[in-house]
């Protein structure tokens, strides 16, 4: 059984009125919230949670550093 956390908050890196520096890929901090309230931040590739369909109120869990969608939130 995998730890699953819920996904609190997504936010955009602010890199100030300089933007992302060219030939950078676009991350973003996901917040995660242990089922004791404890919170986490994590930075990922924000292409890669398009791909996965992972947004806000989502259960997630990690594995190797990566994050990835619960299927089924009652046994992950």
């Amino acid at each position: 059984m995998e730890k699953s956390y819920l996904v609190v908050s997504i936010e955009e890196q602010d890199f100030g009125c300089e933007g992302r520096p060219d030939g950078t890929e676009a991350m973003v901090d996901v917040v995660l919230q242990k089922a004791d309230g404890t919170k986490i931040r994590i930075e990922e590739k924000d292409k890669r949670l398009y791909e996965l369909d992972i947004n806000e109120g989502d259960s997630v869990f990690l594995q190797d550093g990566r994050i990835y969608k619960c299927d089924n939130p009652g046994i992950c």
